[in-house]
């Protein structure tokens, strides 16, 4: 009888066991406040594509999705938090690939492992827009080039390890410039830095430079990507110009910590993807000059590998580092 009343106890543990877990794996996402860490200051390009998706997804889903900007260390500190957070798809980093790609290469040591994170979605990718201070007297690529080998030009960047910072270093490599590298917290510092005249020039996110291309307080030489900018088509690319090597595009990304499960993985990537695709983020994304790629799982992995081995040998080439 006791063996009988201890085996019914055992079954009814166990079944109470199974059903809580699956319910834990069954519960819809979100069904609490989401939080986007954005690993650059606001008012940036990885800003505001992060609220411009929370606000599709809040109405969709009826729960709150909040944007926290955590800056510093080319995006290092907003990464570490996120690879620190549960893996509850609550707590996801929005920033760009250098997390990644660059800061690996550049940073003695960085504050959180790579393998603590893990590719979501890699929303989409834009070129850099090369500008500089009306005050240089540079009005072309030609005057450029004349201008950075035979002096030093200050060029800012949204960081140390951001994608201005590398194109500095394949610029003085590639096209034998003397280009001195500013750091900036963020994009949108690092392009006031350049309309003050505070820097000479910078290679920076296009959006935050056109605005002050079109009130003339910018002149722009080129641009990164490999096919010219919708927002500025009558500005060339490097090679046009004919400086293929000093080509280079940014991609926005969406990470999460790496204990997040892949049925809940797959879940928001497709929930990110459907949102990227409603008209209202397609017309965002030409606003930002951005061209849609929408790559979740073993692509997107693969992306960010292919781009952390061809910044590796540009990194080792120049020996940019970081102390």
């Amino acid at each position: 009888m006791k063996r009988h009343l201890l085996r019914t106890c055992l079954l009814g543990s166990l079944a109470l066991l199974l059903g809580t877990t699956a319910t834990a794996q069954s519960a819809p996402w979100p069904n609490k406040t989401v939080k986007f860490v954005n690993s650059f200051p606001p008012g940036g390009p990885s800003d505001i594509l992060a609220r411009s998706v929370g606000d599709v997804l809040q109405k969709r889903f009826n729960q709150p999705f909040v944007v926290e900007n955590k800056p510093g260390a080319a995006g290092n500190v907003g990464a570490d938090w996120v690879a620190k957070s549960a893996g509850d798809g609550l707590t996801l980093l929005w920033g760009i690939d250098t997390t990644h790609t660059i800061n690996p290469h550049i940073y003695a040591k960085l504050p959180y492992q790579q393998n603590e994170l893990k590719p979501l979605v890699i929303l989409s990718s834009s070129g850099l827009l090369l500008g500089v201070h009306p005050s240089t007297g540079i009005r072309n690529a030609k005057d450029f080039l004349n201008a950075a080998r035979s002096q030093t030009l200050n060029f800012s960047s949204g960081g140390n390890g951001s994608p201005g910072h590398l194109w500095v270093n394949m610029a003085n490599i590639g096209a034998a410039t003397r280009l001195v590298h500013v750091p900036y917290r963020g994009n949108s510092p690092a392009v006031l830095a350049v309309v003050s005249g505070e820097v000479q020039g910078g290679t920076l996110a296009t959006p935050g430079m056109l605005p002050h291309v079109k009130a003339d307080k910018i002149t722009p030489l080129a641009v990164t990507s490999a096919t010219r900018s919708r927002l500025a088509p009558e500005v060339p690319t490097m090679a046009e110009l004919g400086l293929p090597d000093l080509q280079t595009e940014v991609h926005y990304v969406v990470m999460a910590p790496a204990s997040t499960p892949e049925p809940l993985m797959q879940s928001m990537a497709a929930a990110i993807v459907k949102a990227l695709k409603t008209p209202a983020l397609q017309t965002r994304l030409n606003q930002l000059d951005m061209a849609y790629l929408g790559l979740t799982g073993a692509p997107a992995a693969q992306r960010l590998s292919r781009l952390y081995d061809q910044y590796g040998r540009v990194i080792r080439a120049t020996g940019m580092k970081v102390d």
